[in-house]
């Protein structure tokens, strides 16, 4: 089939890790800049709830297990709303479900801050769920092909970065908001502040274009007379990929979760940190995260997908059990939060690329969408499994149990993947 051609391709005369965001083309820096943004405010809607988790249990006195199914709602509906975003963005446009998934978890983040009880902030963050999952597989898809081969990982690598750009400002608004207002008032604060990513639209709607090779492959499917099926990424040659990537997104999805969801809780009530403390140590994994999902995209299109996979989930496994299980003293802990942040986020970079290079154009959005997001389906349910667990042992220790059985899975999945790197995409 035809590689797809790109044009305009401007030479970089500048160097250094990001020297290759010079040589895009205005039409690619306009779906990098949506997408990473787009991504990094998702991120910000997303973790304002593992802060309010200790002032919700304080103020409506629920268990720790029924924060733990607050969180996994939403996991398990995003894996819902990236299936289906999959689904609208093969055939309605990628650009276009980006622009409804981010306006879709804006709204629900909102209405979350105006629950006033348990089933409503239920119903609030289980439909916020369904943006949260759209707006990666839009946004990943879209990304994935309007980035040349060479650049395609490093691109999808910055994007995941915005996760961590994200939630070091959920981090920044949590402790500002709870140092200056009563928690009562600070976690609804926190998720009202949540509609300003629906500005992103706007400009989204005005400057973001169709990735060139979505456009040629809906011109032939239409000259064809063909409709793709939506199961057909359950069929071969497609389902192996399918199963792994299912497996491998698990192992990734659980292991992050298990420790993100709790670790602000971990620190104030098994570390006794106050929010401030607890604060700086989040900012130190943060700033691992943020290099861990850079390396991770650089790492990709150097030595492979696969071997990026691997080596992360192997970090990540073994950083998350010595800092939750090992008896270390707060300073210790204050430096191990870098390469937890850095393992545990930097797995994701090589993802995207990855999906894109081995779904097939007609089916690349379902596909993608499905086997990321079955992943984050079956990984949401860690968040509550350490929650329950806690009640029986240290939180610490539950999470590091789950935090390894996840990274492990994804290890031996990743071994089990075919490398895809320099892959050109075909409509």
């Amino acid at each position: 089939m035809e590689q797809v051609r790109t044009v305009e391709r401007p030479v970089g005369s500048q160097s250094g890790a990001l020297a290759w965001i010079s040589d895009l083309t205005p039409r690619e820096r306009r779906v990098f800049g949506a997408c990473v943004g787009g991504w990094a405010l998702d991120a910000m809607d997303v973790q304002f709830y593992s802060f309010v988790i200790p002032a919700l249990i304080a103020t409506w006195g629920i268990t720790r297990g029924q924060a733990g199914v607050l969180g996994t709602a939403a996991l398990l509906m995003s894996a819902v709303g990236g299936w289906l975003a999959g689904w609208l963005a093969d055939r309605f446009g990628r650009v276009r479900t980006l622009q409804v998934a981010i306006a879709w978890f804006a709204v629900f983040t909102f209405l979350s801050g105006l629950a006033q009880n348990y089933s409503q902030l239920f119903a609030a963050r289980a439909l916020l769920g369904l943006g949260f999952g759209g707006e990666w597989a839009a946004g990943a898809v879209l990304l994935g092909e309007s980035i040349r081969p060479e650049h395609r990982g490093k691109a999808l690598g910055v994007m995941q970065a915005g996760w961590a750009l994200g939630w070091g400002a959920a981090a920044l608004l949590y402790a500002l908001f709870f140092s200056v207002l009563p928690a009562a008032t600070a976690w609804r604060a926190l998720f009202l502040i949540g509609i300003a990513p629906a500005l992103l639209v706007f400009w989204i709607r005005r400057f973001v274009e169709e990735s060139p090779v979505y456009l040629e492959s809906r011109k032939q499917l239409a000259t064809q007379g063909d409709r793709p099926s939506f199961l057909e990424i359950f069929r071969p040659p497609l389902l192996r990929i399918t199963f792994l990537g299912g497996l491998m997104g698990t192992g990734a999805q659980g292991g992050y979760y298990a420790v993100t969801t709790w670790l602000p809780t971990f620190l104030r009530a098994e570390r006794k940190l106050s929010v401030l403390d607890s604060a700086g140590y989040l900012a130190v994994s943060i700033a691992g995260a943020f290099f861990g999902y850079l390396s991770g995209g650089y790492l990709a299109d150097r030595i492979g997908r696969r071997l990026t996979f691997l080596v992360f989930a192997v970090g990540a496994g073994a950083i998350a059990v010595i800092y939750t299980m090992a008896p270390f003293g707060n300073a210790a802990m204050l430096v191990l939060g870098f390469p937890l942040g850095f393992f545990a986020s930097g797995v994701f970079s090589a993802m995207g690329p990855f999906f894109t290079e081995h779904f097939p154009t007609r089916v690349r959005g379902v596909g993608q969408g499905f086997a990321y997001n079955f992943g984050r389906a079956t990984g949401a349910l860690f968040p509550t499994l350490v929650g329950v667990l806690s009640a029986t042992m240290p939180l610490g220790q539950a999470i590091g149990l789950f935090a390894a059985l996840a990274y492990g899975t994804m290890a031996v999945a990743a071994f089990l993947l075919p490398e895809t790197r320099g892959k050109a995409l075909a409509p």
